[in-house]
């Protein structure tokens, strides 16, 4: 099958689409028919050549009244106005917003639907019951490495509708082993395809200096699975061991137990507590850093650690899930076992004591190693042979039913 050009809808459930969605569907829209739908209808900025397909604000009454009214009346069908009226009346929101995908779904004939999250499954149901649009499910992070195997129901749920997908797109090989996990057939495609950074606006800063007083950089909302509570009794250790440093953590303030842990382990004149920032700051504060600490437990290949590792600001943590297929330990960065507080201590006192010039070996091979395996392009070329994959066995699946059929009516 040819991949010339191809209509893709891409769904999460939102217009507000993460970095890494965002790039994909820029560079899919080079090529092919991109399409982003979703409930949430207000986005300052909209990515040029892509389609944004409304479903009903969750914002706006009126709004959600007018795209419930315009979906129902795209479909032609009197009963479909009167099914949505009555919806309307009686005020389900759920059964409207399934209404109007499934109408956009006609409208829009999408060659293939990309899910991006497991929790936008129960959409997609019908769709994937009736199995006449292909369809692949991106594996990542929490919802594919933990839930699945906290919650019963949900591994219960997942291991009902995961043979219906058509393929599997995962961004590390340790999140294919867990999907795996959840389920695996002799055909199932699964695809692995890194985030892709735009290298030429993360430029690597040249000339590593060395600071008197350290500068350690954490970046993330304050979850259970990111180990700011490791970080900071790494930083107590750090301190007893006489370091002179500073460890800010963006996107921490505000947190009680945080603040209470810092007041605890008497860090309040070491470590900062600062609000989400935007991205120009973050490069900013990431190229002041003298070294980004990873004390996640969880993650697939954390964009922040590609992000620092392509300015280059060296990278420290602990080796979970995807990170070892970022960083071989001692080449492109430094990784400790999971959850052993005093090896990341350790580790920050060792890179203390390195030279500028093993730093500057570290930092290049940690630029080269994003270059070749994070680009925006290889991306976007990976996904794209993932959804050929798919379309070929689709297709060649739908014509041997086709031919089993005739063959039996005849």
């Amino acid at each position: 099958m040819n991949l010339s050009s191809i209509k893709i809808l891409l769904f999460d459930g939102s217009f507000k689409t993460t970095a890494f969605i965002n790039r994909l569907a820029s560079g899919l829209a080079e090529r092919h028919e991109v399409y982003i739908a979703g409930f949430n209808e207000e986005l300052p900025t909209r990515l040029p050549n892509v389609n944004y397909v409304p479903l009903g604000s969750n914002q706006n009454k009126i709004r959600f009244v007018k795209t419930a009214l315009y979906w129902s009346w795209q479909q032609r069908s009197f009963m479909a106005f009167v099914n949505s009226f009555k919806a309307l009346l009686k005020g389900d929101k759920s059964s409207i917003q399934q209404q109007n995908l499934a109408a956009a779904l006609v409208h829009i004939k999408p060659d293939i639907i990309h899910l991006q999250w497991t929790s936008v499954i129960p959409y997609f149901e019908s769709v994937l019951r009736k199995q006449e649009i292909p369809v692949i499910l991106s594996q990542r992070g929490f919802h594919t490495n933990v839930k699945p195997f906290v919650y019963s129901e949900n591994m219960e749920y997942l291991r009902e509708y995961y043979p219906l997908f058509a393929g599997f797109h995962s961004v590390s090989k340790s999140v294919v082993n867990n999907g795996d996990k959840i389920w695996h057939g002799p055909s199932k495609i699964n695809g692995v395809v890194y985030t892709g950074l735009p290298l030429e606006e993360w430029l690597f800063s040249n000339g590593y200096q060395k600071k008197e007083q350290i500068k350690i950089l954490s970046i993330g909302r304050n979850h259970w699975k990111k180990g700011n509570d490791y970080a900071l009794q790494a930083c107590k250790l750090l301190k007893e061991k006489g370091l002179s440093f500073e460890y800010t953590i963006i996107g921490a303030a505000g947190d009680e137990e945080l603040q209470f842990l810092r007041a605890d382990l008497g860090l309040e004149k070491e470590v900062v507590f600062l609000e989400q920032v935007p991205i120009g700051k973050v490069k900013e504060i990431m190229s002041e850093a003298s070294l980004l600490l990873m004390p996640s437990v969880e993650e697939g290949v954390p964009n922040v650690a590609v992000e620092a590792m392509a300015i280059g600001c060296p990278v420290i943590g602990f080796g979970c899930d995807g990170l070892p297929e970022l960083i071989e330990n001692g080449k492109e960065g430094w990784l400790v076992p999971v959850r052993d507080v005093e090896a990341m201590a350790e580790g920050v006192m060792e890179f203390e004591k390195m030279s500028v010039e093993e730093i500057e070996k570290v930092r290049q091979a940690a630029r080269r190693k994003v270059e070749v395996q994070h680009s925006e392009e290889g991306m976007v070329e990976g996904m794209e042979r993932l959804y050929l994959e798919v379309l070929s066995r689709f297709h060649a699946e739908s014509a041997e039913f086709s031919a089993e059929g005739a063959e039996r009516n005849n």
